[in-house]
């Protein structure tokens, strides 16, 4: 136990084989139970996660029949700590990539009570520039930005991070069999979080990097999936949250910024035929209005995320 809370760490794992039996070894004494999701592994994964069934009683192994992603892993775990009413859930990666010295600082915000949700943040450390690979930052970064505005929760940043904890009425709260089931985990978790008001914040941890992980993420693919997952999730949220749980003008503020931008497109497309087809001057009030539509709109958006931002300032 940690500070008289029952804490269970969620262990997803697909072809682990190298970096499971390090993770198991390394677990802090404190930590109650640990779940180890195998996620279909076609290597020897779940037979060296057996090998250790018996030195250490603290570990669940959970095989999932059928691949179902490191969201559908993570759900599993997320059920079992609640199926079994467990204080404090943690999700640790199955390829060592996250440092157990950091797992107090994860989970005393949560423990205390401060907050319901707090999540590891690679990039408050001044070495996580040099430390994590160039495209994964860039791409993190991207997904970052994208998912603040998509989550509401403005403070946060490093979305991808997997490094975790959630407390007991956040684990009863959310229907995890309805969790987005590969990559773009953490981010639907937020959005889900938000909706229900509960309080997230951010903790530092160290980058953890060329420890014999592989990763098997493309960068590229990964980037424009998640964009085309959070402009949905935004959809939902503000849908949820703003229309039918409690109206909130920020909705048709983001209406009439992104309606006058889908404006502003014909006008500008209707300027480039006259500047390059036609070959003549680009008639007065067209530009006008192109412009204007696009000043608008863009102090529209802006005026509906900073009424986004204070609405959420208390859940940090």
């Amino acid at each position: 136990m940690y500070n008289d809370k029952t804490i269970s760490v969620v262990v997803p794992c697909h072809n682990e084989e190298t970096q499971i039996g390090t993770v198991i070894k390394t677990m802090p004494d404190f930590v109650d139970k640990i779940v180890i999701i195998d996620d279909l592994s076609r290597d020897k994964t779940v037979e060296v996660i057996k090998e250790y069934l018996s030195k250490d009683k603290r570990i669940i192994l959970i095989e999932h029949e059928k691949n179902q992603g490191v969201g559908g892993a993570i759900a599993s775990g997320y059920k079992w700590s609640r199926d079994n009413d467990i204080d404090v859930a943690v999700v640790f990666a199955g390829d060592a990539q996250m440092d157990p010295n950091d797992l107090p600082n994860i989970l005393d915000p949560v423990v205390s009570g401060e907050v319901d949700y707090s999540k590891g943040n690679r990039l408050f450390t001044g070495e996580a520039f040099s430390k994590i690979p160039k495209v994964r930052y860039f791409g993190n970064s991207v997904l970052s930005l994208l998912t603040k505005i998509a989550s509401g929760y403005w403070h946060v940043a490093d979305s991808q991070s997997g490094y975790t904890a959630i407390n007991k009425k956040a684990l009863k709260t959310i229907d995890w069999d309805k969790l987005y089931r590969r990559y773009g985990q953490p981010n639907d978790l937020l959005v889900k979080l938000n909706i229900y008001n509960f309080k997230v914040r951010d903790v530092l941890i160290n980058p953890v990097y060329d420890v014999g992980e592989k990763s098997g993420i493309k960068v590229r693919k990964v980037l424009f999936t998640l964009s085309w997952l959070l402009l949905k999730l935004f959809i939902y949220r503000m849908k949820e949250k703003y229309i039918i749980r409690d109206f909130h003008p920020l909705v048709l503020f983001y209406s009439f910024g992104i309606s006058l931008f889908a404006l502003s497109i014909p006008l500008l497309i209707r300027m480039l035929y006259y500047a390059f087809v036609i070959g003549g001057n680009i008639p007065k009030i067209n530009f006008l209005t192109w412009m204007l539509t696009v000043i608008m709109g863009v102090q529209f958006v802006l005026f509906a995320m900073w009424f986004d931002m204070e609405s959420n300032k208390e859940l940090k």
